[in-house]
């Protein structure tokens, strides 16, 4: 055999390896890693997306949180004030119905007085009825009785 033989045939094949491996594994191989490559570089945009949504999620909470915690005192401050309005009104309301409970009370109190008052008067006419009868020792006729219970009362 011949070295120059074997080494061309050697070229040869080598030059069938390179084509083989060019058209048909260095082609693909090379798309494959083109798709990876875009795949790992997507992934990665997505990440930071998700990174950047996750930030702007925690963001909204807490201004939500903000919000609610802000909303739950004013409606606490709501409900005190009104709180404090209704025992303002009860306090009126307590007072007025004192004030009506006084004024009837007082108002049953004259009355009492004016009918003890009226009672006592009749009282007196009649005592002083008596007492003039003793003293004058007469008996007075009905109409000199009645005029002289107008005249008493009169002096009352």
């Amino acid at each position: 055999m011949n070295v120059t033989a074997t080494l061309i045939g050697q070229m040869v094949a080598f030059g069938i390896l390179i084509w083989f491996v060019n058209r048909y594994l260095w082609g693909p191989l090379t798309h494959l890693m083109e798709e990876r490559k875009k795949r790992v570089a997507d992934g990665l945009a997505a990440a930071e997306r998700g990174k950047h949504e996750q930030e702007l999620a925690e963001k909204r909470a807490k201004e939500t949180l903000h919000e609610a915690k802000e909303k739950a005192a004013e409606i606490i401050t709501q409900a005190q004030k009104r709180a404090n309005e209704i025992i303002e009104e009860a306090k009126e309301s307590a007072h007025a119905e004192g004030e009506r409970l006084k004024a009837a009370a007082n108002a049953e109190i004259q009355q009492e007085m004016n009918r003890a008052r009226e009672d006592l008067r009749g009282q007196v006419v009649s005592i002083a009825v008596a007492g003039a009868s003793k003293i004058l020792k007469r008996e007075l006729d009905e109409e000199a009785n009645k005029a002289l219970v107008k005249e008493l009362v009169g002096q009352i």
